[in-house]
């Protein structure tokens, strides 16, 4: 059910011929009239086409309809690319009958070739034709590129439900990254409460997501309230919920990184602040060699050590403890005696967790990362 599991939102995937004949990749999500909305993007300085609109259009902090499309990421397309985007919002307004502003748009793909703008608006009418509450796996469906598997959640909370998809598998870095999410929800909120929510939110699971490394150029994160439950929600309750929801959604993202073979969960604490912790852990698990030895399940924290320890936030060099799936391997950065053989047939086996406590404060944060794995550069050194 995904997007559509709360009241009053329609949802639909078609083909509009960007990928191969048949295969899903125009979605359309609207609501049935303008409802709040938030939406949270890259800050890639090279940023997309869509990312810049949908920026302008959320300056009314309301939107009716978001439409995205797969296939071409409509980046690095200038002022033809600009225009494209534009033309997306008006032909899906023209659709629904509402205001182009009210339209956000979307896009994720290859970099760089131009958008088949006549074949996407050719298909809306399509995709408006087939919006429905049933159609949820369907849109999820279609804003897939290298992704194995559609993403979906829902949460459910006191006389409301707020669902969500997503898409990535690849270039997802914090700071997101070729990554979309649509969240949805029938609540009663304001846009302001909404942003404040998403923000926060955000920085805690999608900014949480390391797959390779890559910062993107169409990193786009939407929230729309209809308030169709006729529900106000006690916040605090409410913010959890869409905690589950979009940390559902990039947990599923991590477990389908393109050719990974595990998620490893990399706990950063005594950190400055929680800002930092995030950002030390976002430093060490960019590290290849931290990523080729989660690979091989080796415990090798002299490269966290390293790592940490080569960004530009503060760390003690001589306070880093580590431990491996709770096997403490180092304390105030001596390595210590440990079942090494034991403990690296368990970390051999699957998913694991990192501990480092980098000894600057009390900051600390969670990042989701993924193995390098011989399969991911040979997957990426062909032409796309």
């Amino acid at each position: 059910m995904s997007v559509v599991a709360p009241f009053g939102f329609e949802a639909a995937g078609v083909s509009a011929g960007i990928k191969k004949p048949g295969e899903k990749d125009l979605a359309v999500v609207a609501a049935a009239g303008p409802v709040a909305a938030a939406g949270i993007f890259t800050r890639n300085r090279s940023a997309a086409a869509p990312v810049l609109l949908s920026r302008h259009h959320l300056r009314d902090h309301q939107a009716r309809a978001i439409v995205l499309n797969s296939g071409c990421a409509n980046a690095g397309t200038g002022s033809a690319g600009e225009k494209a985007a534009l033309a997306m919002a008006q032909a899906t307004a023209e659709g629904l009958g509402c205001r182009v502003p009210d339209v956000l748009v979307a896009s994720t793909g290859p970099i760089g070739p131009p958008l088949p703008i006549d074949h996407i608006c050719n298909a809306i009418p399509d995709a408006i034709g087939a919006l429905n509450d049933q159609s949820g796996t369907e849109a999820a469906t279609a804003i897939m590129t290298t992704d194995t598997v559609n993403k979906e959640a829902t949460a459910v909370g006191s006389g409301y439900v707020i669902g969500g998809m997503a898409k990535g598998a690849a270039m997802v870095r914090p700071d997101m990254a070729t990554m979309l999410a649509v969240l949805t929800t029938d609540a009663v909120l304001s846009w302001q409460a909404l942003e404040t929510m998403l923000r926060r939110v955000g920085d805690k699971t999608f900014n949480c997501l390391n797959i390779d490394g890559c910062p993107s150029t169409n990193d786009s994160v939407f929230l729309l309230a209809s308030g169709a439950a006729g529900v106000r929600p006690d916040l605090e309750e409410f913010e959890q919920r869409l905690h589950d929801v979009c940390l559902d959604l990039a947990l599923q993202m991590a477990r389908d990184g393109e050719m990974t073979d595990r998620v490893i969960t990399v706990n950063v604490r005594g950190a400055v602040n929680d800002a930092i912790a995030r950002e030390i852990g976002r430093t060490m698990t960019d590290s290849d060699l931290v990523r080729a030895s989660f690979y091989g399940g080796d415990p090798n924290w002299g490269r966290l050590l390293a790592a940490a320890g080569a960004g530009p936030f503060p760390v003690n060099p001589n306070a880093m403890t580590v431990s491996y799936n709770g096997v403490e391997v180092a304390r105030n950065s001596v390595q210590l005696d440990y079942a090494r053989n034991a403990l690296l047939a368990t970390l051999r086996q699957g998913d694991f967790s990192v501990d480092v406590e980098v000894g600057t404060g009390e900051g600390q944060a969670t990042i989701y990362a993924c193995d390098l794995t011989p399969g991911y550069v040979t997957f990426n050194s062909e032409p796309s």
